[in-house]
């Protein structure tokens, strides 16, 4: 073989080893962690998202937003996820009873409130008057969380019998704004924060926390992630101050 041959094959083999150590240098580069997040954290987690990738720029966080109960059987059915937020403890806690969230990183860290809402130019009605209004919508209580406490609050004011014909059930809190949005219900049940992104819509009433289960939103890791390290990253982060500055902004509480 020629000189000139076996000095290119050298070149060759220097630049592949080199790339080689360039890319066991940088660890995480081009890791793509994948977020399974409730309806109602998408604005104010693509927003923490951008601050934290702003930061790492060799990670890329993808989200997968949804009701939680629907997030929680796709997770549970082997779906990829890297991390799991839901709007409701016990959607969690099945997944943390079957080992699939990592029990050294999980937490509690938001709350919320839930309201009724009516589209803007709606009239002012209280929790009374819905059995009288025209069509209801809440998320599916069995799926949605913020369906399940909307249920469990009527049913705690004793109307929910008087209105189950009249309810529209929607697929996550984001479908129930929607409807009100756009006048295909009279009335919705919704978080706080969710009402805030609206200006089509305005809160009629806030319904004690003393009626339903207490509206907290637990995050943690899935213990199989093949991004568990960066995974970790985003988690710890997202309870930084930076972080939890902007989900107050968007109207929830820090736990």
């Amino acid at each position: 073989m020629k000189k000139g041959a076996l000095a290119w094959i050298g070149m060759v083999c220097m630049l592949l080893i080199m790339m080689g150590c360039s890319n066991s240098a940088t660890g995480n580069s081009g890791q793509e962690v994948t977020i399974s997040a409730a309806a109602s954290l998408s604005d104010a987690m693509e927003e923490v998202a951008a601050l934290y990738e702003e930061a790492h720029p060799d990670v890329d966080l993808s989200f997968n937003f949804g009701g939680s109960g629907s997030l929680q059987q796709q997770i549970s059915q082997g779906a990829p996820a890297d991390l799991f937020i839901s709007a409701a403890e016990d959607k969690f806690q099945l997944l943390l009873d079957e080992g699939v969230i990592d029990p050294s990183a999980n937490t509690e860290f938001l709350g919320n409130s839930l309201v009724l809402i009516t589209p803007e130019d709606g009239k002012a009605l209280a929790p009374e008057d819905l059995n009288h209004i025209g069509k209801i919508s809440i998320g599916t209580p069995s799926a949605v969380p913020a369906g399940m406490y909307a249920r469990e609050a009527l049913e705690s004011l004793d109307i929910f019998k008087e209105v189950e014909e009249d309810i529209v059930y929607a697929k996550d809190v984001r479908q129930v704004l929607s409807y009100v949005e756009t006048g295909n219900v009279e009335a919705g049940i919704v978080y706080h924060t969710d009402a805030l992104l609206s200006s089509k819509v305005k809160v009629v009433h806030e319904f004690p926390a003393s009626l339903h289960t207490a509206i907290t939103y637990p995050a943690g890791v899935v213990e199989d992630s093949p991004n568990h390290e960066t995974a970790v990253e985003f988690y710890e982060f997202l309870q930084s101050e930076a972080a939890l500055k902007v989900f107050e902004a968007y109207g929830f509480t820090v736990q």
